[in-house]
């Protein structure tokens, strides 16, 4: 057995490092100390399970979690938080297995024999329990491994064919997301302007027409300028009136 532990205190993998050589003396531990890390050793060493904090700085345990879910095969997920006000939403919706921290011998004995993979209903509560609304970074599995990109540099999302494209500046990633599922989970950051595009408000600058009559989103740092349809022209206009 493979087990990842990620946390950004020492003392915390530390501890979490005896009591598992000691309940699973044959499993290979790992060590991350932050959500990107965890993401790079998943990728490259295939853990088994992750004893995965939830607060961390940069991205946390429950961003980590919904990067695992677009894995075909994802590793099943312990959470550890000193922070208990999560642990009733976990509860109520049978999450996988919740600790607290300090984190006890027998508890993390039960809890080793019954983890499993986290799902998308699972990971919405956590993150309402925790108040996180929203993803930090969505993410694709590709034959480059997990890739990630900041919602923040995200000027559109486009539907092409089978998959999401989400275009920034620098590159774009196809996504598993469906358009409803990122419009759902990232609510007023996103303007829907076509039934295959949204755009980010805050990368909103302006509308311009083609030569064939055609209105067109402007947004910054894209050269890309995506269809907008007469259906969602008017409230495109009334957005960039309120910007």
């Amino acid at each position: 057995m493979k087990i990842l532990i990620v946390d950004d205190e020492a003392l915390a993998r530390e501890r979490l490092l005896r009591l598992v050589a000691k309940l699973q003396p044959g499993a290979q531990c790992l060590e991350s100390a932050d959500g990107f890390q965890a993401l790079q050793v998943v990728e490259q060493e295939r853990p088994d399970l992750l004893l995965l904090d939830i607060r961390m700085p940069g991205m946390d345990g429950i961003e980590v979690a919904a990067h695992l879910d677009n894995l075909a095969s994802p590793p099943a997920v312990i959470f550890c938080t000193a922070f208990d006000e999560y642990a009733l939403q976990a509860l109520q919706h049978q999450a996988v297995a919740y600790l607290l921290k300090p984190v006890r011998e027998v508890e993390l004995a039960r809890a080793l024999s019954g983890a499993g993979r986290v799902n998308r209903v699972q990971l919405a509560s956590l993150r309402e329990g925790a108040g996180e609304a929203v993803r930090q970074h969505v993410s694709s599995h590709s034959h480059r491994g997990l890739e990630t990109l900041p919602v923040a540099d995200v000027r559109c999302f486009i539907a092409e064919q089978k998959y999401v494209v989400a275009r920034a500046p620098e590159r774009d990633l196809l996504l598993p997301d469906t358009l409803k599922e990122l419009e759902l989970e990232f609510g007023e950051r996103l303007l829907r302007i076509h039934r295959n595009a949204l755009v980010s408000q805050q990368h909103l600058c302006g509308l311009q027409r083609d030569e064939e009559g055609t209105w067109r989103a402007v947004l910054d740092g894209l050269d890309e300028h995506p269809v907008v349809s007469r259906r969602h022209l008017a409230e495109v206009k009334q957005s960039l009136l309120l910007s």
